[in-house]
């Protein structure tokens, strides 16, 4: 009798190993369950939703896709070839099973605010598989050097830590810099209480109405723009910027950056090897407003609906093995990912990484109270709230495109933000025509953009952002 193949579909991200860590965990599995063949295909990193809704729409899905954090509402939208959707809920499907195929089931294990940022209307829709979210990143001898001893964590505080740094006796030439990325962006707007959309960001329904000019955002941006002004800020004109960010920090151009949790092991290496100290905190919050919550981001892995039981189950099988507390804290150490279980933090715990690592953990500590020094809206771990809706990618280029604006003209940034909104509103309207639509849905007709992971309308997709990129600068090819 034949063995049950389970076809994996995941973004290749052009870390060093990411694909092979794949290859590798899945012959694992398959030593400890013989009965089962676990095909891992690498899609593109940016185009993996459209291939995967492709395939499906050809009668020939995988069992599994791993999509991006911010891909839901278009998940729940994609169709089977006989109009049924595409995935099912990954918490229906594991049906109060403690274990699957001998495998423990840990999906009741994931940290509270993955769990609560992939759940729809309550049920745990998909696994998340992997992890991030905004944190701040300094050069402890620029710091130290203009007399700052410790990380600023309130915006009002990384102002004053800029000025210091600019009127040091030998200051850096930039004191602060990030991307112009929509993560941050919901980030600054997510800690205010703010939303994107409504529906509760997307979460009590689809959304319908979309809003770039909220009180919380012109809060964000107006605060960014003086910044800038101040010369304090560097904006290296690039959409979205992130190595045009990283590099002038690893090469101590700029003394503070805000940026990914993923981006630890990497800023790491470069701190090591421009031979400077280097210092993880927390995402500055606006401490005038009360604290609402964060956000995050990252992958998760969706189960195909009407899958037979053998195939199911090895489906469902595979995914908790590949975040069992061994195989979850390993990502951490490989990716700076945030430990995804309760089980895997506590497991790096007790074999002392994070008292060797502490930036390591600054991360889930930060998700799971709100700062000190905020006044929280509610007590416990704060909510995580992250927009989902259609076109994420379009909204995403049309924010950032308004941003770059308001930081190189003398445009009112009310002004641009509501002409933002307009645009992204059309994109979000022309989505939902789509996804509401008969099915089975042609994924080839969906709006532009809207089953990509990303889209920049000034880039070249696959060319901006990757490990390969974050190589060359760490290793200064």
């Amino acid at each position: 009798m034949g063995k049950v193949v389970i076809d994996v579909w995941v973004p290749d991200n052009t870390f060093p190993g990411w694909m092979e860590r794949w290859y590798q965990i899945g012959a694992e599995f398959e030593k400890l369950h013989p009965e089962y063949a676990i095909k891992v295909t690498a899609t593109s990193f940016w185009n993996a939703p459209l291939e995967v809704a492709q395939a499906a729409a050809q009668g020939n899905p995988p069992a599994v896709s791993e999509l991006y954090s911010y891909l839901g509402q278009s998940a729940r939208d994609m169709t089977r070839q006989d109009g049924r959707p595409l995935f099912t809920s990954l918490e229906k499907a594991i049906d109060g099973r403690t274990e699957i195929g001998g495998e423990p089931v840990v999906a009741g294990d994931v940290i509270a605010p993955f769990r609560d940022y992939f759940s729809h209307q309550g049920d745990l829709f998909s696994m998340p598989s992997v992890g991030t979210t905004s944190l701040l990143f300094a050069n402890t001898r620029l710091l130290e050097a203009a007399g700052i001893t410790r990380l600023p964590e309130t915006w009002d505080e990384v102002t004053a830590a800029c000025e210091t740094l600019a009127g040091a006796k030998n200051p850096p030439k930039h004191p602060i810099t990030w991307a112009n990325h929509a993560m941050l962006f919901q980030q600054a707007v997510a800690t205010q209480g703010g939303q994107l959309v409504n529906n509760d960001n997307g979460r009590s329904g689809r959304a319908t109405k979309i809003e770039l000019a909220s009180k919380e955002m012109l809060t964000w941006v107006e605060w960014w723009r003086e910044l800038h002004r101040d010369g304090h800020y560097l904006h290296t004109g690039a959409i979205p910027g992130w190595m045009e960010s990283f590099a002038p920090f690893a090469e101590q151009q700029a003394a503070i950056r805000l940026s990914s949790s993923n981006d630890i092991n990497y800023t790491l290496r470069a701190a090591e090897g421009a031979g400077f100290d280097l210092a993880v905190g927390i995402f500055p919050f606006n401490d005038h407003v009360p604290y609402a919550g964060n956000h995050v981001a990252g992958t998760s892995l969706w189960l195909t609906n009407g899958l037979d039981k053998a195939t199911e189950d090895g489906a469902l099988a595979f995914t908790q093995f590949l975040h069992n507390p061994r195989n979850a804290a390993d990502r951490h150490k490989d990716n700076s990912f945030v430990p995804m279980t309760y089980g895997a933090f506590d497991l790096l715990e007790s074999e002392g990484w994070f008292a060797e690592h502490p930036y390591h953990r600054v991360a889930s500590d930060h998700l799971h109270a709100a700062p000190a020094k905020a006044t929280p809206v509610a007590s416990g771990v704060p909510k995580v709230r992250g927009a989902v809706f259609g076109n994420f990618a379009g909204t995403q280029d049309v924010m950032n495109r308004a941003v770059q604006d308001v930081l190189e003209t003398e445009i009112d940034p009310a002004e641009r933000l509501a002409a933002a909104t307009r645009e992204a509103q059309g994109l979000l309207d022309d989505y939902n025509a789509w996804a509401t639509g008969p099915a089975p849905r042609d994924p080839d007709a969906a709006p532009h953009s809207s089953l990509k992971v990303e889209h920049y309308a000034g880039v070249v997709a696959g060319k901006d952002y990757g490990g390969r990129d974050l190589e060359r600068i760490v290793n200064k090819d």
